[in-house]
């Protein structure tokens, strides 16, 4: 308790150095947390339960949904195979199939079968406005709250101009960022293949089916026929579409380390330099009666001290970016949100005090073995 008081008055005495301090070990672990959020969201966009029970049916080489183009007519083939529960034409329609954090996402359904494949709650508007009218949409919250729309609000965008009947929320976070149209509406734009044709099919398996032999016999039935397909399951499709980017944010989790090796390097040189500024005060402290272990113990309680006030305040700042105001990263209309979680704050509170911990070693090594009398002499 002691040392705590002695540490806390060590700390606050000199207020703006500290600030600093704390400001920079702040920074540090609030890149690590954004930087961390966006693998956390990839995880579990790649790690939800329909992952790998459900096939997306894609046209054979390509790759942006603009250029995908499938007859509407193959849902009623993809039907007749066996441990298929059902087959959903989908229209797809982004203003942006590049890599992105501002891109718009239209999926167009049919209304009926929209909230049978999709575990999606209202939290404002109905669903009989949606399904009255076939401009209607029901959006994402995190979209909405990003753009600032709200129900009875007309959006447009390219060709499309829709009507928000319904914001909803999802238990899967990239969910959040969609608009969910009717089917037939989005196949009536400038940008789509005209009625007759969808960008892609979704197929729901049953729990005996076998996605790995359906996606090769889907594609063996239509490969003669008039297009012909590339079918994957849909974690497969996702980590596809996403190709790059998936390398970017791995890498970019090794920034994220380098942020806390930052913050180790910050502490470890900020706390030698004021222990080197004390070491006068350090003495007579010594020559007062106390133990160079005590002295010790001090100067590392302090160094952990604004370390894990530092941290505390980075972690803070990061939840609120990413829950005030959503973000998520896109590409080839496939959505990664910014996810946080209370194991990845634990993980970023740990790393901030153990950095704090190992970086105060040599300077409370320094100010308890740094000879007493040459202190006080200097």
């Amino acid at each position: 308790m002691v040392k705590l008081q002695w540490s806390w008055k060590a700390v606050s005495r000199r207020p703006l150095r500290s600030s600093l301090i704390v400001f920079g070990a702040a920074m540090s672990v609030f890149l690590f947390c954004v930087i961390g959020s966006v693998r956390t969201g990839l995880d579990s966009l790649l790690g939800q339960q329909e992952a790998d029970r459900r096939l997306v049916v894609f046209q054979e080489n390509k790759f942006c949904p603009a250029t995908s183009q499938l007859p509407e007519v193959y849902a009623s083939e993809l039907k007749k195979f066996p441990g298929v529960v059902d087959a959903i034409p989908i229209q797809v329609f982004t203003n942006n199939c590049r890599a992105s954090l501002d891109v718009v996402v239209f999926l167009g359904i049919p209304p009926e079968q929209l909230r049978a494949i999709r575990d999606l709650t209202l939290v404002e508007g109905n669903w009989d406005e949606f399904n009255s009218r076939s401009d209607a949409a029901v959006i994402g919250k995190d979209v909405a709250t990003r753009r600032g729309i709200q129900v009875g609000d007309t959006f447009s965008i390219g060709s499309y101009s829709i009507v928000v009947a319904g914001i909803f929320s999802s238990a899967n976070p990239a969910e959040q960022s969609y608009f969910y149209t009717h089917l037939d509406y989005l196949q009536r734009g400038d940008m789509a293949s005209g009625d007759g044709f969808v960008t892609q099919f979704e197929v729901l398996l049953d729990a005996s089916a076998d996605a790995l032999k359906l996606e090769s016999e889907i594609d063996e039935l239509f490969a003669s026929a008039q297009i012909a397909t590339d079918t994957r399951t849909k974690g497969a499709f996702q980590a596809k579409s996403l190709g790059d980017l998936t390398n970017v944010i791995e890498f970019s989790s090794i920034l994220g380390y380098a942020c806390v090796g930052l913050l180790f390097v910050l502490l470890m040189t900020t706390s030698l330099m004021g222990v080197q500024d004390r070491l006068k005060e350090l003495a007579v402290m010594k020559v007062l009666g106390y133990s160079r272990s005590l002295v010790f113990q001090g100067v590392l309680v302090e160094t952990t001290l604004v370390g894990a006030l530092g941290g505390s305040i980075g972690i803070v700042g990061a939840v609120l970016l990413v829950t005030l105001s959503p973000l998520s990263l896109s590409a080839e209309a496939v959505t990664i949100a910014f996810v946080t979680s209370w194991q990845l704050s634990l993980q970023a509170f740990g790393y901030a005090v153990l950095g704090a911990l190992v970086a105060g070693v040599i300077p409370a090594w320094v100010a308890a073995s740094h000879p007493t009398l040459d202190a006080l002499n200097g």
